[in-house]
């Protein structure tokens, strides 16, 4: 079943944003997703939580997006929190490093738990 590509943002808590990602993020659907992480990162939020537990794929074009982000984040003092359950999207995490970079989570109400990079 193909999922729809959609966006939702919402607040966390007094102090943080997620930003769920639903169905593909390609090459497509990566503007959409820039443009949400740079508005979420705009309410200037403790923490960023990018939910893709919904997500289905993801390609090199958003993992730029995740990175850039990281990096804006991090020369502010903050984490990047990414939340997902797929496989296939972990492996893509773990064969290029970045589930050392960012912490990952199984869950959004995994992000308050003191959990540190998957690996």
């Amino acid at each position: 079943m193909v999922q729809t590509f959609g966006i939702d943002i919402s607040p966390l808590d007094s102090s943080g944003v997620v930003v769920t990602v639903t169905g593909d993020i390609d090459l497509f659907t990566t503007p959409d997703f820039k443009r949400a992480v740079a508005e979420a990162m705009s309410r200037d939020t403790e923490t960023l939580v990018i939910d893709l537990s919904r997500s289905t794929f993801m390609d090199s074009s958003s993992l730029g997006v995740l990175i850039g982000a990281h990096r804006k984040l991090a020369r502010r003092g903050r984490p990047l929190i990414v939340v997902c359950d797929n496989e296939a999207i972990l492996k893509v995490l773990r064969v290029t490093g970045l589930d050392g970079v960012f912490t990952v989570v199984g869950s959004v109400p995994d992000v308050d738990a003191p959990v540190g990079p998957l690996r």
